[in-house]
């Protein structure tokens, strides 16, 4: 009996060792001088809880937007996911993120991504992002993407055709995801064979899954099938590559015909990315232009089947459109993208109201900002709900209102779904034209009704549609 209490005390004294080393070093991430307002929550975990619950009930941003209020501070400190770190709000919070590229602040990942990306381990997935931002400009800017208005219009009629005609009901954002990745498939690789689609498509969702999982990698959990997809997934892209290769070498592929062939090129400084890098960027490439812009075309649609005359007004403009071609020419072309105003105005509304989730950057050193000071280390988020439905820059922001967005519309920096400034998505041009395409098309086959009255937005972590966007299909009355 003896040995059994003092082996109880043995254990209750390291127990009680081992929390306060944790709490200890909990706190001491905390304990810089001149720290913005706020909480550094439970040891270890911090406020993660408090982030998933508002997210597991549909309004993650009521974490960001009461800290704001409760602080009165554009910048309060938490701790998320096991890491200090600073949220910065409002116009000014956002151009000082979009602003300082590489002077404090660097892009961030979580460790367990290079598992998923190994090219990462052997050069930083940061580099090959930097890179990326180089080349992308040239690849997607407005004159690059014009020859891809009639290829995309063609296969959004062959979506349509084979997904939503001739069938009562839908489910939205499966269908949206199956498009967005062969429209990223035809601009990334040139590949626009529908079986050679769903060969990549499907290991391809698992390592999304995996990517918007927890980090745990087990047997059977999302991150172990994310890690085996992805390894699938390089595989058919090495394949892809090496006949590439071959393609340039006899001149039955253009250097500029797309991203691939572009990666394939040297750099300024003469250098070639190996095919592990350049299948990695691909992979994530495919990865960030999917998830985003599906779960967009999915609250696009939830907004026009809500709003039936924002609807009326969509359908107007796009069968003004229609009606300027002429038989057999029935294709989209640059000029009809420029024409739908009134369109882009209504998804940039839908933007505003389903932004993607809290980007993160890490300090590169210690830095001030609004009067605080932020340690090196820390990680930084911006929120685009702090401007997006702050009634300062967007009134009754909870309302509908694509007149926003007319003549100079939002101020700079309180606008900021694909970012700003120097640190602007290189991929809003792309994003844009599979929305209004997509639209199109939708509108000019179908009027629809929600199946779900008050669907839930679930945030895993960017906002997705609990249920998909159910609704029913109905021919255009007369």
């Amino acid at each position: 009996m003896q040995n059994f209490f003092l082996n109880l005390l043995l254990a209750v004294f390291f127990i009680t060792f081992f929390i306060s080393i944790i709490v200890y070093k909990h706190r001491s991430k905390f304990k810089h001088p001149n720290l913005p307002p706020g909480s550094s929550g439970l040891p270890y975990i911090g406020e993660t809880l408090e982030l998933l619950l508002t997210g597991c009930k549909g309004h993650p941003q009521k974490f960001f937007l009461d800290r704001k209020a409760k602080y009165a501070s554009e910048v309060f400190k938490t701790n998320l996911f096991c890491q200090p770190a600073a949220v910065l709000c409002g116009a000014a919070g956002n151009r000082f993120l979009f602003s300082n590229k590489n002077k404090v602040l660097k892009a961030w990942y979580p460790d367990f991504v290079c598992k998923i990306f190994p090219s990462s381990v052997q050069r930083p997935l940061i580099e090959q992002v930097d890179r990326l931002r180089t080349l992308l400009p040239e690849l997607l800017r407005p004159d690059a993407l014009k020859r891809y208005v009639g290829i995309f219009d063609k296969a959004a009629g062959r979506h349509f055709a084979s997904e939503w005609e001739n069938k009562k009901v839908v489910v939205v954002f499966p269908l949206a995801k199956r498009f967005t990745f062969g429209l990223a498939c035809s601009l990334f690789l040139s590949i626009e064979d529908p079986d050679h689609i769903a060969k990549l498509a499907s290991p391809f969702n698992l390592v999304v899954s995996g990517i918007f999982s927890i980090p745990i990698d087990l047997p059977g959990t999302p991150l172990s099938r994310a890690i085996k997809a992805s390894t699938i997934i390089r595989t058919e892209l090495f394949a892809i590559i090496k006949q590439r290769k071959k393609d340039l070498a006899k001149g039955k592929a253009s250097p500029k015909q797309d991203i691939l062939s572009h990666m394939l090129a040297c750099d300024e400084k003469g250098a070639f990315m190996s095919e592990l890098d350049i299948a990695d960027t691909i992979l994530a490439l495919l990865a960030s232009a999917h998830e985003s812009t599906s779960a967009a075309c999915a609250f696009i649609v939830k907004y026009l089947a809500e709003l039936p005359l924002i609807y009326n007004a969509v359908y107007k403009e796009q069968m003004k459109i229609s009606e300027t071609k002429a038989p057999g020419d029935d294709l989209l072309n640059w000029n009809d993208i420029q024409n739908m105003t009134y369109s882009w105005n209504v998804i940039r509304e839908v933007l505003r109201l389903c932004p993607t989730f809290p980007n993160v950057r890490e300090a590169i050193h210690d830095f001030d900002f609004n009067g605080f000071s932020i340690p090196k280390g820390w990680k930084v988020y911006w929120n685009a709900n702090s401007t997006h439905r702050n009634p300062e820059y967007f009134p009754e922001p909870e309302r509908f209102d694509p007149s926003r967005f007319e003549g100079t519309g939002p101020a700079p920096y309180t606008f900021v779904p694909f970012g700003g400034g120097p640190m602007m998505c290189p991929g809003q041009g792309f994003a844009r034209l599979e929305m209004l395409i997509f639209m199109h098309n939708l509108v000019k086959r179908f009027e629809f009704v929600k199946f779900v009255a008050e669907e839930k937005i679930m945030f895993s972590p960017m906002p997705i549609p609990e249920k998909g966007v159910p609704i029913r299909l109905l021919p255009h009355r007369p």
